[in-house]
């Protein structure tokens, strides 16, 4: 466990980061969904309905309590999700495939938003020290919503690839993320980047250039921390 404290507060992170999100899916029409995004071989309805997965993740881990004690928190819960994996590649696939069911994108952008809601509301009742299960792991209520609201985030950043005049995530969650990615890291980069880009580079969207290899030193072989 990483010891850092983490999840204070993460249900008004969800809020902001989920609110964000939803303003911008809000605002897609048909035609603009299948614009591409930050995630390789994913449009932005694909990854909509991979942040619809999610929601409907979290309200299923906040409705199951776990007995026994958290194995995971809102850092070392990334520890397992790398990219290049098989199993990276099959979420992929299953979320496209599923995806392109939706004939209509209106139908996607409406069940993403009721879901969104519904998990926002949720997170504002969580009791968030009750150890809760997912993914075959236990974590608080609260460790939960934190990695939920870095998620959001995240996916936020891929959005803009192909929406870059829509709005930019919410600073509660660009700071949630940089929380997870200094606790893998071990500590702040010497890099001076700002939160959208640590976040990209951080998480192998975008390579990092030879100068920011050299300032990283070692730890640059470490990178992507996540994916």
């Amino acid at each position: 466990m990483s010891g850092l404290r983490t999840s204070g507060d993460a249900p008004a992170a969800v809020r902001a980061a989920y609110e964000a999100f939803a303003g911008v899916v809000r605002g897609v029409e048909d035609e603009q969904s299948w614009a591409p995004t930050g995630c390789t071989g994913w449009a932005v309805r694909d990854l909509v309905f991979h942040c619809l997965s999610d929601a409907q993740r979290g309200l299923v881990a906040l409705h199951t309590p776990a007995a026994g004690p958290p194995d995971r928190d809102a850092v070392t819960y990334w520890q397992d999700w790398r990219p290049g994996t098989s199993g990276a590649a099959n979420g992929r696939r299953w979320s496209r495939v599923s995806a392109s069911m939706f004939l209509d994108f209106a139908q996607l952008r409406e069940l993403y938003l009721e879901t969104a809601a519904a998990l926002v509301v949720a997170a504002e009742g969580a009791d968030t020290g009750r150890p809760v299960g997912t993914q075959g792991h236990v974590l608080t209520a609260g460790d939960l919503l934190a990695t939920l609201a870095v998620e959001a985030t995240i996916h936020h950043l891929d959005l803009l690839v192909g929406l870059p005049a829509a709005e930019g995530p919410a600073p509660a969650g660009l700071a949630r993320v940089r929380t997870v990615l200094d606790g893998l890291l071990g500590g702040h980069p010497p890099t001076g980047w700002d939160d959208a880009h640590y976040a990209r580079a951080a998480t192998g969207r975008v390579p990092l250039t030879d100068s920011e290899r050299k300032r990283l030193g070692a730890d640059a072989e470490r990178f992507p921390l996540f994916g």
